[in-house]
């Protein structure tokens, strides 16, 4: 049995709708660009590869390294990760996890002068002290 002409046609546009519309969704998520998610030192091994790119960076704030200029919210500091070091540059409000030794996450941009971080673009892990402790061996029961 043939299947009729408009129910040929219907099935047609109904494929070519959907997709047109997932081409549409696929296109609008990437328009801006991929954004990696890398580590400092995966960054840094070969950093020509990644200027210009937008992405996420991974590390810890090199201890003494955050400067902020006076009577302004302009910061440069240092991430690190693996023995590799990255300057970075924010200009506006960090978090108050925000301290030597933080473990962080920077959206922005690689550039040869160090890496600009976006507004918003600090993240800082919370510190270790909202961890739960390890249990203590002396809870154990020896012969259970």
């Amino acid at each position: 049995m043939r299947p009729s002409h408009g129910r040929l046609v219907r099935v047609v546009l109904t494929a070519l709708v959907l997709v047109l519309g997932f081409g549409g969704l696929l296109w609008s998520t990437l328009r801006e660009g991929t954004e990696y998610y890398k580590h400092v030192d995966e960054v840094m091994s070969q950093p020509d590869a990644w200027y210009g790119k937008r992405l996420q960076l991974h590390g810890y704030v090199v201890r003494d390294s955050i400067l902020r200029r006076r009577d302004s919210l302009d910061y440069r500091f240092e991430v690190h990760s693996k023995g590799a070091v990255v300057p970075a540059t924010y200009s506006g409000i960090v978090p108050d996890t925000f301290k030597d030794d933080a473990e962080v996450v920077l959206k922005g941009t690689l550039t040869p002068d160090g890496f600009r971080v976006d507004p918003n673009g600090v993240m800082a892990k919370c510190p270790s002290k909202y961890e739960p402790k390890p249990a203590s061996n002396s809870a154990v029961r020896p012969g259970v």
